[in-house]
């Protein structure tokens, strides 16, 4: 189930990006950020922690490889908020997959991207496809999650097709720097995405146990500030005269402790607020609801 609702509002965010002029981009990012943090709400520590790690790691890999490098620009010439969270939910689903996958999978993908990338090199028209599918490979052979490299890379894949071909980004005829071709979009382009989840999957093994419970508290920080700035882009899109306001977040002062005298992570509830009971005379308010952070 969880993959279905991935997979829709994914695919039902971009559609929603492309074909809505102005509320679009907006109501996708919010869909998509919400969708995420309620997950998180829920899952394990390692979990938040890897989905964390994977946003930050996908917010700076979109700056450099887009505004930056320019190999590739969305349709407004920016990084649309949900492409982070996009990228985790990616992952979730990868890994959601990659648990039902068979071990084939890992030498099937690249022996049949093999004669479509020696093709396309051979022409001329993806010279850079090449060096991505390098790329790839050189996750599975060092990488420690093989049948989710070769998930994600097909993943991927078939995401690009659908996102170009709908127009919610573009790949460059030409990579900035290097001077290689590509086609649009790069066949091999699941190789950027392999590279992302191997770094998420090195990071959190990698991480010493002493430094995990401090990761996990700034993951619960990132996803506070997350939610703030939410709320603060809910009063500007949705004011108080509108139809929805977004209210103030607020967290308890003294959250209660499990067993092991560790404080849970914070969790998301969506609540109604008192004072939305009594409409405001001069005020045409439908609803009014508090984002609120409760430890219990």
């Amino acid at each position: 189930m969880k993959a279905l609702i991935i997979t829709a509002v994914i695919a039902g965010g971009l559609a929603f990006d492309q074909h809505v002029e102005f509320w679009g981009q907006t109501l996708t990012n919010v869909a998509l950020w919400v969708l995420l943090l309620y997950w998180l709400r829920y899952a394990r520590p390692d979990e938040q922690l890897a989905l964390s790690v994977c946003v930050l790691y996908a917010t700076l890999g979109e700056i450099f490889l887009s505004l930056v490098w320019g190999l590739y620009e969305y349709r407004l010439a920016n990084v649309p908020l949900f492409v982070p969270p996009g990228h985790a939910l990616l992952f979730m689903l990868g890994r959601i997959l990659a648990e039902r996958a068979r071990d084939w999978i890992v030498w099937f993908v690249p022996l049949a991207a093999t004669p479509f990338i020696l093709l396309l090199a051979w022409t001329g028209l993806g010279t850079l496809d090449a060096l991505l599918f390098a790329l790839f490979l050189l996750c599975l052979l060092s990488g420690r999650a093989g049948r989710l490299y070769a998930v994600m890379f097909v993943l991927s894949l078939a995401m690009e097709i659908y996102g170009t071909w709908l127009g919610n980004w573009t790949w460059a005829e030409e990579a900035p720097w290097l001077g290689f071709t590509t086609v649009n979009p790069p066949l091999a382009a699941g190789a950027f995405y392999c590279m992302l989840d191997m770094l998420v999957v090195a990071t959190v093994a990698g991480m010493p146990a002493r430094t995990r419970p401090a990761a996990l508290r700034l993951a619960v920080a990132t996803r506070q500030v997350t939610c703030d700035l939410l709320l603060a882009v809910g009063r500007c899109l949705w004011p108080s005269r509108g139809f929805l306001a977004l209210a103030s977040a607020r967290c308890r002062a003294a959250p209660s402790r499990n067993r092991r005298g560790r404080e849970p992570p914070p969790r998301l509830s969506l609540l109604p607020h008192p004072s939305s009971l009594i409409p405001h005379p001069s005020e045409n308010v439908s609803a009014l609801f508090v984002l609120r952070f409760t430890a219990s």
